[in-house]
């Protein structure tokens, strides 16, 4: 359903048909006047600039304010750590996987550094960690939208002790910069009393819609990766829809009827997302927090799930084959025919292994993709594809940009608010209690 100015192509044929909860014309049709309506709202809001992050791949100018930031941290430095959790860190580290972050057999440096994301408090790995890192040559980026989000706070006071104890709190300032909104908060009063550098996080865009500001593109040029080629990307999916773009050939507003169709009709409850690429690993995390947060209310929404292809066709495929039909299957295929270590036949001689003869891990990767896809449609299991040719900063900006878009039209058939979360912050309060009567 995706033309060839997107830079990624989609199938959706595996939840029409074949499949035992599959969709049909008609269940489709009963979306489409509010679907309309929740494109319509697009449009009205980035033309409005009522939701920021519509918009934001038009920009340059917050692109410019960042690089000296990125100089700055950049200079001197052999470990860059960055201090958010969730939606602060979660897509820069989905980008940073282009660089070969947390990518298997791949380089521990990036251009001379090596960058650390502490998104998740755990006391013994933070405690660790701080030991083996020489602070001398060490930079901090600390994001956080609210300037009060307690792990990422307590994250940076400990740094700022280890510093103390080191005698080098006079010296903090030439090692760390925060991102944080343009408010009185505590984030912002700790770097102006120290005379840290500061970025002003984007008030009217939320943290898990963050990635394509300079909270997701400021540690992406840390690593080398072209910003403006992700929001290239990005703007390959939102300039088809500013231009009137019918829904049925709008793959953020087609799949969004899918998704909550096949729930609302079929009990489909699951949404797994599942790529066959290492370096989309983590961007299979972003979305789990995008989908999860920006849907969950109210009895609504789906549970996101994350899984890896091939290795989770070990693990969870068989649940999938053979368990509960309450799952959607998301595919995200690259090309990998003939790429990668080729097996020279003579090492594969063994009747067993001869079908591997003269084959690449690609041809592998590539065979196992698709007849995975197929095995599951055969077994009435929803299934979508999206394919992608190339994997870089443009097609990974484009399927930021989608997901974005799709979640935002998913809460609008769903009838919940796609920016809060109400619930998680109930949790906030009572933990803040807790801490306050320990002795």
């Amino acid at each position: 359903m995706t033309d060839a100015s997107y830079p990624y192509s989609m199938d959706l044929s595996g939840c029409f048909s074949g499949a035992r909860k599959a969709l049909t014309a008609e269940i489709v049709e009963m979306y489409y006047k509010m679907a309309e309506a929740g494109l319509r709202g697009v449009r009205k809001a980035e033309s409005e600039g009522i939701l920021p992050v519509l918009s934001i791949w038009k920009r340059e100018d917050d692109l410019e304010a960042c690089q000296p930031i990125v100089d700055f941290l950049r200079d001197g430095a052999s470990d860059i750590v960055f201090l958010g959790t969730g939606g602060s860190s979660l897509g820069a580290q989905a980008l940073a996987q282009l660089k070969g972050y947390r990518v298997a057999g791949a380089e521990t440096e990036i251009d001379g550094a090596r960058f650390h994301f502490f998104d998740n408090l755990d006391a013994a790995s933070f405690a660790n960690a701080l030991d083996r890192l020489e602070l001398k040559q060490t930079k901090f980026l600390v994001v956080s939208k609210s300037g009060g989000t307690a792990e990422t706070m307590i994250q940076m006071l400990s740094v700022m002790t280890v510093f103390k104890e080191q005698g080098m709190l006079s010296e903090f300032a030439k090692h760390c910069a925060v991102i944080t909104e343009p408010k009185d908060n505590a984030l912002r009063r700790l770097a102006m009393d120290h005379g840290l550098p500061i970025l002003d996080h984007d008030p009217d865009i939320g943290g898990r819609f963050s990635v394509l500001s300079n909270v997701g593109l400021l540690p992406a040029m840390l690593m080398g990766i072209d910003a403006r080629a992700v929001r290239q990307g990005a703007g390959a999916v939102m300039q088809p829809i500013l231009q009137g773009i019918k829904l049925e050939d709008c793959p953020p507003a087609y799949n969004a009827i899918v998704q909550v169709a096949l729930n609302l009709e079929k009990g489909i409850s699951g949404s797994v997302l599942m790529p066959y690429a290492d370096r989309l690993e983590l961007f299979a995390m972003w979305y789990r927090q995008l989908w999860a947060e920006s849907l969950g209310k109210n009895g609504r929404g789906t549970t996101p799930i994350r899984a890896l292809g091939p290795v989770d066709q070990h693990s969870q495929l068989q649940l999938y084959l053979d368990g509960p039909n309450d799952k959607l299957i998301t595919f995200m295929m690259l090309d990998t025919a003939g790429r990668g270590p080729r097996v020279d036949p003579d090492v594969a001689k063994d009747p067993d292994l001869a079908y591997l003869a003269g084959r690449t891990i690609g041809d592998l990767v590539d065979a196992e993709q698709r007849a995975t896809a197929e095995t599951l449609v055969k077994r009435g299991r929803p299934v979508r594809i999206f394919t992608i040719p190339q994997l870089n900063e443009v097609s990974m900006g484009a399927l930021l940009m989608h997901f974005m878009v799709e979640t935002m039209l998913a809460a609008h058939l769903f009838d919940v608010k796609a920016f809060d979360q109400p619930a998680v912050e109930e949790g906030k309060v009572l933990a803040k209690k807790y801490l306050g009567k320990m002795d």
